[in-house]
């Protein structure tokens, strides 16, 4: 809830309005489709749609306050419609959040990786959520639209927030974390993801890691023990450090991992710890991913059973190494992204499996990977050799890893290669014929679209 006058403060925006400056908004919108009787309604350029050519719209459906970076549209009463004139809509949403998130006195929690960012964000999100009210932000709305607009849905009736930070270019981790202020920073680990534009795994880290510059009191860092590029932070003035992890030494330490003939995860946490943390996964990262969240949950006071109770019925998001059967046929259905991390660790699980048939997999492109592209996705072949019986290439960087499968031994006619996700469905189930017996991994980049595989048996 914000009044008008404020909302002019925080953006540095000129109004044109004669009303009332006590007006109060409660709910703000980017989307002229939606909008709600007496929303706020900002005006966002994208790379394909500008919200300045819908105000007219976003009016008739009953805003009452409109933030664009044009003058003044000549069409809007002033005595009814308040117009707030600004340099740059993306930076007065930012500025919105950021001054109304200063008005909520509750832990905030902030959540970066190349990995594991969003099921640990959904993993947190569930176990506090046994406390009271928690905000998150939806699915992976994670840039520096989806952040500020989740804050500015915070009221009364949370008792934490739980964010999760993405990226691509430099700069945009220090840009969310300075809206967000978070009072504890997650960072899961640091991968070959986003490379276009990152160039690195040194450039990864720097980006992830500032983050920590960005919190607030009590101002602790949570990382992955085991991620050897933050071996170097020590405690200092910017962030208290708290670890966790499997294989070092840690605050956090996952003990007697074993995956269960139920085809979940078991561990116990430290060595004095009975209770054995239970996960509905086959997917070993997600242990990691656990592991950050039972390191917030304890700094948040909740105790050890009702951290294990919740993650046994925690639900891993669609996409995410999840087992299931369709028609008799078992899928590990890894299909929301994929870079060269993720894809190994799929790749671990995959081959450790016990199948009486084939394994088949089903991988689109990596992509984001930049100049680094071609050298990925021939490591990826190498893996793929010795791992699969059959595999079927999406796109045109996938048709490397596949060129270099048969190179070191995959039989070159249990090699496919297909232009796109729906093609590569319907070559799976008519051509290939798998039944009850085989193991079908399917992985790709979200732009592959690889989830469509899946919809064509």
């Amino acid at each position: 809830m914000l009044r008008l006058k404020e909302i002019v403060k925080a953006v540095n925006g000129k109004l044109f309005f004669s009303g009332d400056p006590q007006l109060i908004i409660r709910t703000v919108s980017i989307d002229s489709r939606t909008i709600k009787s007496k929303e706020l309604f900002i005006a966002i350029k994208g790379n394909r749609l500008d919200g300045h050519n819908f105000i007219s719209e976003a009016i008739r459906k009953g805003a009452k306050v409109v933030v664009g970076s044009v003058r003044c549209p000549p069409y809007i009463d002033k005595r009814d419609i308040a117009y707030i004139k600004v340099a740059n809509t993306r930076r007065a949403l930012a500025d919105m959040a950021r001054f109304y998130r200063k008005g909520f006195d509750i832990p905030v929690i902030a959540i970066t990786g190349s990995n594991g960012k969003t099921t640990t964000k959904d993993m947190l999100a569930w176990i506090l959520s046994s406390q009271g009210k928690v905000l998150r932000n939806p699915g992976t709305q994670n840039n520096d639209i989806g952040v500020p607009l989740a804050l500015l849905k915070l009221n009364a009736t949370h008792n934490a927030a739980v964010l999760e930070l993405g990226t691509n270019h430099f700069g945009e981790i220090s840009h969310l974390g300075n809206i967000v202020q978070p009072n504890l920073g997650v960072i899961t680990n640091i991968g070959p993801a986003h490379l276009e534009y990152l160039r690195n795994l040194s450039g990864v880290y720097k980006e992830k890691i500032s983050l920590l510059k960005h919190l607030s009191a009590p101002g602790i860092g949570i990382l992955n023990a085991d991620e050897p590029r933050f071996t170097r932070i020590k405690n200092d003035k910017q962030a208290f450090i708290i670890t966790y992890g499997i294989k070092n030494k840690c605050d956090f330490q996952a003990k007697a991992i074993k995956l269960t003939s139920k085809k979940t995860i078991e561990f116990k946490l430290n060595s004095n710890y009975k209770r054995l943390i239970r996960l509905n996964t086959i997917g070993y990262a997600n242990i990691y991913n656990a592991l950050a969240a039972i390191t917030v949950a304890r700094l948040l006071g909740l105790n050890y059973a009702s951290i294990s109770q919740r993650l046994e019925t925690f639900v891993f998001p669609p996409g995410r190494m999840r087992l299931i059967r369709l028609n008799g046929i078992s899928f590990i259905d890894d299909t929301y992204n994929a870079n060269p991390a993720s894809l190994s660790e799929a790749l671990g699980v995959f081959g450790g499996f016990k199948v009486k048939g084939r394994r088949i997999l089903v991988m689109g492109d990596m992509l984001e990977l930049g100049l680094s592209s071609e050298r990925f996705h021939r490591q990826a072949g190498i893996h793929i050799a010795r791992t699969c019986d059959i595999f079927i290439s999406v796109g045109r960087f996938a048709q490397i890893a596949a060129d270099w499968a048969v190179r070191l031994g995959l039989n070159k006619d249990c090699v496919f290669s297909c232009q796109d996700s729906q093609r590569a469905g319907n070559l799976l189930f008519k051509a290939l014929k798998p039944d009850y017996r085989d193991l079908i991994l399917v992985k790709g980049s979200r732009l592959m679209n690889m989830e469509e595989v899946l919809k064509q048996r």
